[in-house]
């Protein structure tokens, strides 16, 4: 009884059953074994036949043996030999079954990691769903597939077992694509639950590559958002703030500061804001602010406290740092984590941006790379709006110097001409009195146009505020009060639809004085008009005088009063910001000028 449970546990558990011998080992024991046991069976049996003493009886005992005995024992050696060999054709069916399903299933895995490939080499989301249906296709055996995604996108692929027959013979099977969309298929014959199942594996496969490319699309147009809205921009705050703005809106940040290095490779807070409120320049409070040397060092002499340690070390790390904890209270209050960026070019540190918030680890999962990115295109923008001011310095400064050489070289010497004349007027005033008149009347007509002139310049140098009018009313009331002031005829003619940055409206507008103001001097011209056209792509202003005209290749550098723009200029400033000038003119034909400029 102790041996029956270990009897009965192969039963009760068929995986568990004790080894069986190989067939070729069981058939190599019998082959051994079965002669001699057959020539001692007969022997035996002759033995007891020949015991019986009775030829009768020994002839039907022969006869029992060899014709009963004999063929039984053949039958079930033979019947044990062949369910041998159904036992190994049964095997090898199942090898063989084995085998294809494997086969199967390894093309099937090739064909979903071709897929994966392929879907990452994908330039844009188009292409990503023509390369997501046509895998379908060929991993599934599909006729054909149809994906969709949220937006109006889709892509199709057949396959090269499409049959003649319509759509509505063939049998579908639709699966959902994570995050919107679905995949459609197409097969000859109903798809089986293992089909099924490998097409919703296709389809995560898909959402996995549809998000990436979204991404890409996303990081795409961001560069180029920015890129756009910072190209032309001169005023440093206003460029800060768009370039932190859509970097804190990318990774959804709370704080953002700017620091600049200025001429001393010494940090000072730009600009800043959080929630409390926006902070432009040194020395506003709100977020830490101060300044720091490049070479890391704080200094507590500088308006506005001391810059964070930590922008410190991002000025002299070469990539984007993260700080988390106190260290980030030291940046922004309620910031738990800070991301810094250096901005760097060949020339070396241009400054460092600041991105806070109020999770902890929340730029862990950035796109960190992109944000670099977008620093970088920041750093040649923060470079050419320096370069910018730079140049509108020394515009200045040139201005000032023209404007002090003409007063000497005009309005200076013709009045101390017309105080010489009156000198000799006084000596000849009881002499000769004719004589002393006309001298009186060549210093008075002197003085007057010396007057006209000054006036002129007046006019030509006095503030316009283009912020608070606008350039259109801005135009109009200045060619209003330059024909009274002229005593000459001016109208203005607008039409269209006027849309310039302040920085273009403000070339638009400089462009416009200096004409007015050569006509001013030199047309001699009794009639301007000025006409400005807001066309869809570009803003024409035209000014036309009915003035004696010139010829415009001989005065091209010419430099106009009041330390004016020379055409040369005007023309330079235009083409700097994508415009062109163009100045119609010849002698006693009057003067046409026109720039155009790009809208906004």
């Amino acid at each position: 009884m102790t041996d029956a449970p270990a009897t009965r546990t192969p039963l009760a558990r068929p995986p568990a059953a004790p080894p069986r011998a190989p067939l070729s080992d069981r058939v190599r024991l019998v082959r051994n074994l079965l002669p001699p046991l057959i020539v001692l069976v007969v022997g035996a049996v002759e033995l007891a036949i020949s015991l019986l003493g009775n030829g009768q009886r020994e002839l039907w005992a022969h006869l029992l043996f060899y014709g009963l005995v004999g063929p039984a024992v053949t039958f079930f050696s033979v019947e044990w030999i062949a369910e041998g060999t159904r036992a190994r054709e049964r095997a090898e069916r199942e090898l063989r079954d084995l085998y294809g399903q494997l086969s199967a299933s390894h093309g099937r895995l090739q064909g979903v990691q071709e897929l994966m490939r392929d879907l990452g080499g994908a330039p844009d989301l188009g292409a990503v769903l023509e390369v997501a249906a046509r895998g379908a296709v060929r991993v599934t055996g599909a006729t054909h597939a149809t994906l969709t995604v949220p937006g109006g996108l889709s892509g199709t692929a057949r396959g090269e077992t499409l049959l003649s027959a319509p759509s509505a013979a063939l049998h579908p099977l639709k699966v959902s694509v994570p995050g919107g969309g679905a995949l459609l298929l197409h097969f000859e014959t109903p798809p089986g639950a293992d089909t099924a199942e490998l097409a919703q594996a296709l389809a995560a496969e898909v959402a996995t590559g549809v998000e990436a490319a979204r991404q890409r699309t996303l990081d795409l147009m961001t560069l180029y958002s920015v890129d756009q809205s910072i190209r032309a921009e001169r005023n440093m705050r206003r460029l800060l703030s768009r370039v932190t703005g859509t970097m804190a809106g990318r990774v959804g940040a709370e704080a953002r500061a700017a620091y600049l290095s200025d001429e001393d490779g010494v940090l000072r807070l730009e600009y800043a804001q959080d929630r409390r409120g926006e902070v432009s320049g040194v020395g506003s409070g709100g977020v830490g602010g101060g300044s720091v040397g490049s070479d890391g060092a704080s200094r507590d002499d500088a308006p506005g406290g001391v810059v964070p340690a930590f922008a410190a070390q991002v000025a002299q790390a070469s990539g984007p740092l993260i700080v988390t904890g106190a260290e980030a209270c030291q940046v922004f209050p309620e910031a738990r984590s800070v991301l810094g960026l250096p901005m760097r070019d060949e020339e070396g540190l241009v400054g460092v941006l600041m991105l806070g918030d109020p999770r902890e680890g929340a730029f862990e999962a950035a796109r960190v790379s992109l944000l670099a990115l977008m620093a970088g295109q920041a750093t040649l923008a923060v470079r050419n709006a320096r370069a910018y001011l730079y140049s509108e310095e020394l515009a200045i400064s040139d201005e000032r110097a023209r404007i002090a050489r003409e007063i000497h070289d005009g309005v200076a010497q013709s009045l101390a001409f017309a105080a010489l004349k009156l000198d000799v007027v006084a000596r000849q005033m009881h002499s000769d009195p004719a004589r002393a008149e006309a001298e009186v009347r060549s210093a008075t007509t002197l003085l007057r146009e010396q007057i006209r002139e000054v006036r002129r310049s007046i006019f030509a140098l006095r503030p316009i505020d283009l912020e608070r009018y606008g350039l259109l009313e801005t135009v109009r009331r200045y060619v209003l009060d330059f024909g009274e002031q002229n005593n000459m005829r001016s109208s203005l003619d607008v039409t269209g639809e006027v849309h310039l940055s302040p920085g273009d409206e403000a070339v638009m507008f400089r462009i416009l004085q200096e004409s007015l103001n050569n006509i001013a001097k030199h047309a001699r011209a009794g009639e301007v008009r000025v006409t400005v056209d807001g066309g869809p792509y570009q803003v024409l202003l035209r000014v036309r005088d009915d003035g004696a005209g010139f010829d415009p290749q001989a005065v091209t550098g010419r430099v106009s009063s009041a330390g004016g723009l020379g055409l040369v200029q005007m023309r330079e400033r235009l083409q700097a910001r994508g415009g062109q000038y163009r100045i119609l003119s010849a002698p006693a034909q009057g003067t046409t000028i026109e720039a155009q400029m790009p809208q906004a």
